[in-house]
């Protein structure tokens, strides 16, 4: 097992060229926040904005919206109970996160399974959450042409998935069932104290080193799925861009505990253009 250190934010985050514009740092669609879960919407949608993707869109309930353009009047909406909509939008772009705040309804789990159906190989999916939740309870079909595919369980999504008790959850084991469920392409980040990382393609295993229990709060896994999102719009699409945000996600959290007893995922979401540009400039 590979331990994860600050050289994974030197090699992955780089400085932004001179010549660029929004288009060059890719487009994000979440799919997130039914009615009356906003927040893991907001968090979600947020930590994707923050670390620097060029456009990023929130398909969410409607009753929403008044919400996000108030706090993050950056990112843009559409109507999640609309799917064709959604999945019309869905082809423009680099990377979808689908799962936080979402209600385990017939209509979310119709568009995950077209959603999946649809990726093509210029596109990564992230399923957090209730689209976890949905393939285990409703056995979806995961053949996808996704390029990459980033599964962001904790460890009792992770049981309902694999169905691995939590007392047998151990390295190899759940190597074993992310290949026996998951196509090739498919990085598991099995979120704990530490985080693992399994790289279904190499059979890698990667472990986090950073960390404080002060990140032990609701929505740091929403801010987790939003970060992922934000670098492979804009970094390249490998697995050490998803360890590099997994990292950093958790190195930021270390540094605010410093000062803060709890690290509030919004505060953490701040924080990330500071810590984006203090390792871009390593390089």
């Amino acid at each position: 097992m590979e331990k994860l250190t600050n050289e994974i934010l030197k090699q992955v985050i780089q400085p932004r060229p001179l010549k660029s514009h929004k288009g060059t740092f890719g487009k994000v669609l979440i799919i997130a926040g039914s009615q009356n879960y906003t927040g893991a919407a907001l968090m979600a949608t947020k930590a994707a904005v923050y670390t620097g993707a060029g456009l990023v869109t929130l398909a969410t309930d409607p009753h929403n919206f008044t919400s996000v353009h108030a706090v993050l009047p950056e990112a843009m909406v559409v109507d999640l109970r609309d799917q064709t909509a959604v999945l019309q939008l869905a082809q423009t772009m680099n990377v979808i996160a689908m799962g936080p705040g979402l209600r385990p309804t017939l209509a979310n789990t119709a568009l995950l399974q077209r959603i999946i159906n649809a990726a093509t190989a210029s596109q990564s999916l992230i399923m957090d959450a209730t689209a976890l939740n949905l393939w285990s309870q409703q056995s979806l079909t995961m053949t996808t042409n996704a390029q990459k595919i980033v599964l962001t369980p904790h460890a009792v999504e992770w049981q309902r998935l694999s169905q691995l008790a939590l007392s047998t959850q151990q390295p190899s084991a759940n190597l074993r069932c992310l290949r026996q469920k998951a196509p090739k392409q498919t990085v598991l980040v099995l979120k704990g104290a530490p985080t693992a990382i399994y790289d279904n393609q190499t059979g890698q295993i990667f472990q986090n080193t950073a960390g404080t229990a002060a990140m032990a709060t609701g929505g740091t896994g929403d801010t987790l799925t939003g970060m992922i999102a934000g670098f492979l719009a804009q970094f390249s699409v490998q697995t050490a861009t998803i360890l590099a945000a997994v990292y950093l996600h958790s190195y930021i959290a270390e540094q605010l505990a410093q000062k803060y007893y709890v690290v509030l995922p919004t505060q953490l979401s701040e924080a990330i253009p500071y810590w984006m540009h203090y390792f871009a400039e390593q390089n």
